[in-house]
């Protein structure tokens, strides 16, 4: 099927969506996970093609592991939709409303965006994520997987496809672009007057070429290049421990630390430390100056260390003379994500959360709850680096719009 047929269908879908009600809603969240469960192992075989592919072209671990799924996964995707069925639905709620003095009563109501479109690459729990999040929000969606988890995804769009069909909700309301080449992305990044808005997910590259040649809106998902900084009145043990956990916990993420900004009157003694507790996780550091002379197994940075995301066990430590200037140099390097000080001062934790451009800023905790399980959402489609209608991890309300409505009883206007 060509991508101008799955818009039309999609359109139709979305048209339906709009008007359905939240209990068939939820009955075809509950329906989806049940079939996914039943159906696991026909995922696996699936999946099983893939992961053999993606260790034959040389695929690193990690990403092999964020492709394979086994039976925990699948149900960890059941228990997602499950999970998105039980939160309260967006569609339909009235934010505000107001008399006029002409009479007039005006208010603003929550409604779908419509069709959604993503590309997304690897994992293919995505696939189930994106839909139920879609689908709750009472959107259509079409989705654009990478080629290394092709097999996986069309397996898990024809198991949801089935389930929506057996409940009599129109299925089209889920379809899966199979040609992964870059130029049906192209043609995708160009669907207007089908695609309302369009969501990357996945690396650097794909969010670029997502926003340079989109001619559709487009929701930012972004990169995170996430700092720490370790003000001078710090304790070092939570400090360690919110940088140990933010770096190595999970190192493929976006938000995973990547550099530690520590104040210069304690860095001779706090970069010792913190040497100590990761190179027992095996992480490189890359210094500036003051802070290789006071570890001198580090590494010197470069200029391009300071707005790296390595996704690896790496980090740059820069070490600075004031909060102010701790501030500016996360400013000038951040990718907006999630940025954090670790500090007992009270005014400069304010300050910090005052004046740091990000879309979420921590104090004293980790850059890890930067997800939309941990902020309560129940599951998230993304999470937003843009400051345009949404920003941080998108939920279900995230993917619906407003509209006015307007009472009125003969009214003209003079």
């Amino acid at each position: 099927m060509d991508l101008l047929e799955m818009g039309r269908l999609a359109k139709a879908a979305a048209a339906k969506m709009n008007c359905m009600d939240t209990g068939t809603k939820n009955r075809g969240l509950l329906a989806t996970a049940a079939a996914l469960v039943a159906h696991g192992e026909e995922l696996i075989e699936a999946n099983k093609i893939d992961v053999e592919r993606a260790k034959e072209a040389g695929m690193s671990p990690s990403l092999v592991d964020r492709l394979q799924l086994t039976t925990a996964r699948i149900e960890g995707m059941a228990e997602g939709l499950r999970q998105v069925a039980a939160l309260e639905d967006p569609v339909g709620e009235v934010l505000s409303m107001w008399n006029r003095p002409n009479g007039l009563t005006i208010g603003q109501k929550r409604v779908p965006l419509g069709v959604i479109g993503i590309i997304y690459e690897s994992r293919p729990n995505v696939t189930a994520d994106a839909f139920g999040l879609c689908f709750k929000a009472g959107n259509a969606v079409i989705l654009k997987g990478g080629s290394d988890a092709i097999t996986s995804n069309q397996a898990i769009v024809k198991v949801i496809r089935d389930a929506l069909e057996a409940e009599q909700i129109d299925a089209d309301c889920i379809q899966l672009v199979t040609d992964t080449s870059r130029e049906t992305a192209a043609k995708m990044m160009k669907l207007n007057g089908y695609i309302d808005v369009l969501i990357p997910r996945g690396g650097a590259g794909l969010i670029r070429a997502v926003v340079e040649n989109a001619t559709v809106p487009v929701i930012e998902t972004g990169t995170g290049n996430c700092h720490v900084y370790v003000d001078e009145s710090a304790d070092f043990d939570m400090a360690l421990d919110i940088i140990e956990n933010a770096k190595t916990q999970r190192t493929g993420v976006c938000n995973a630390c990547e550099s530690v900004v520590v104040h210069s009157s304690i860095a001779a003694a706090f970069i010792k430390e913190m040497a100590v507790r990761l190179s027992a996780k095996n992480v490189e550091m890359r210094g500036d100056e003051r802070a290789v002379q006071a570890e001198a197994s580090m590494k010197p940075a470069t200029e391009e260390d300071w707005g790296t995301e390595y996704l690896d066990l790496i980090l740059s430590v820069k070490t600075v003379d004031s909060i102010e200037e701790a501030i500016a140099h996360i400013n000038r390097y951040n990718t907006g994500h999630s940025e954090a000080i670790v500090t007992k001062d009270y005014h400069n934790a304010q300050k910090f959360l005052n004046e740091i451009d990000a879309a979420a800023v921590y104090v004293n905790a980790s850059t890890r709850f930067t997800d939309g399980f941990e902020f309560g959402f129940g599951a998230e489609i993304g999470i937003s680096t843009q400051k345009l209608h949404a920003r941080g991890p998108m939920g279900l309300k995230e993917l619906t719009s407003t509209k006015y409505i307007i009472y009125g009883d003969g009214q003209i206007r003079g």
